[in-house]
């Protein structure tokens, strides 16, 4: 098992910082913060202890079998994320541009 991995898991306990998770011969934490990108107020209205879940390997302890996962990596509630486009704005200064609207705006007084 390496970070990166995608894994089933059984919840087994939850406590008020994070949700205990048996995936094969590992345990796991799920912690608070890996559950949403919003406010956590309550584990359960995510999970239930029993529930099987998919989900993302963060960290692996191989001596003492243990292992940090991630839920909202696979479970987005909201958004998601993408690559913005880069666009290239073209900023003049503003002297050069003046005499260009001081001509714009002596046409439109004319019409």
């Amino acid at each position: 098992m390496k970070p990166g991995d995608i894994v089933n898991g059984k919840i087994t306990n939850i406590l008020g910082y994070g949700a205990f998770v048996v995936v094969g011969d590992y345990d796991g934490l799920v912690h608070i913060s890996e559950f949403s990108d919003n406010y956590v107020k309550n584990i359960n209205d995510f999970v239930k202890v029993g529930q099987e879940l998919r989900l993302k390997v963060l960290e692996v302890d191989e001596e003492n079998h243990r292992i940090k996962l991630s839920y909202k990596q696979l479970h987005k509630t909201r958004g998601i994320r993408c690559k913005i486009p880069k666009y290239q704005i073209d900023f003049q200064p503003l002297a050069e541009k003046l005499p260009k609207w001081i001509d714009e705006y002596k046409e439109d007084k004319n019409e």
